[in-house]
């Protein structure tokens, strides 16, 4: 080779590479510009909180719909208790009946279908008063009539679920002491408004209007616990 064609081609190597040196500084201040655009999009993004899934939301549904109103509701009537006959004899308040005993009841306490209710019978007399034994309670209708096929019974075995009864024993009431008994039934559909209560059989009888109806009829069982003094309850 010419040695002075040689050298002509060196030359234009050397202008060749120092041509490129000199573009390369141009071109990386416009990629690093270009990146810092793109990182302050995404950060102004973020700040402002309208990110691209926000962005898509608006454009599937441009007018989104309010959501519902809570449903009102009202709850369930009480069941309201039957008027009573105004024609029912019943025990009068503020009177100590011939027997020397008023009796009285709780209201009712309801639990899986079992039904309780406190009976009390108090020495309203002069004298002592002796009793022995359980309650003899018959359960009437808003007339004052017995409800159909309701039997009443000594003990709370007949009755499902019931706690069992106490051994009756016997008892003296001085003036002013309070006995009490438990009354306990299955639920059912009619109602007991009154109770024909004596002490025990035999002895005489007083109604008395319940302070709470009995679901108790038709054709169920009344179980009956023995009397205890009022301070053993």
């Amino acid at each position: 080779m010419n040695p002075s064609a040689g050298a002509a081609c060196d030359d234009r190597r050397v202008i060749a590479i120092r041509r490129r040196s000199a573009q390369r500084p141009a071109q990386r201040p416009a990629q690093r510009a270009s990146r810092y655009a793109a990182l302050a999009c995404v950060l102004a993004l973020g700040v402002s909180g309208c990110g691209l899934s926000a962005e898509l939301e608006r454009e599937r549904d441009p007018a989104p719909k309010p959501p519902p109103s809570p449903i009102q509701t009202t709850p369930h009537p009480a069941t309201a208790t039957p008027k009573a006959s105004p024609t029912v004899p019943v025990q009068q308040g503020g009177e100590c009946p011939p027997s020397g005993v008023r009796f009285g009841t709780g209201l009712v306490d309801a639990a899986m279908g079992l039904r309780a209710m406190s009976l009390t019978m108090t020495n309203c007399g002069d004298r002592p008063y002796k009793v022995n034994g359980y309650p003899s309670v018959q359960v009437l209708d808003k007339t004052g009539a017995p409800l159909t096929g309701v039997r009443t019974v000594e003990g709370t075995d007949e009755v499902p679920m019931a706690p069992d009864a106490p051994e009756p024993k016997a008892l003296t009431l001085a003036p002013g002491e309070t006995a009490h008994a438990g009354l306990y039934w299955r639920t059912h559909v009619e109602k007991g408004i009154y109770l024909r209560v004596a002490p025990q059989k035999g002895r005489d009888f007083a109604t008395v209007r319940a302070d709470d109806y009995l679901d108790i009829g038709p054709e169920n069982i009344l179980g009956t616990t023995a009397w205890v003094p009022l301070a053993e309850g």
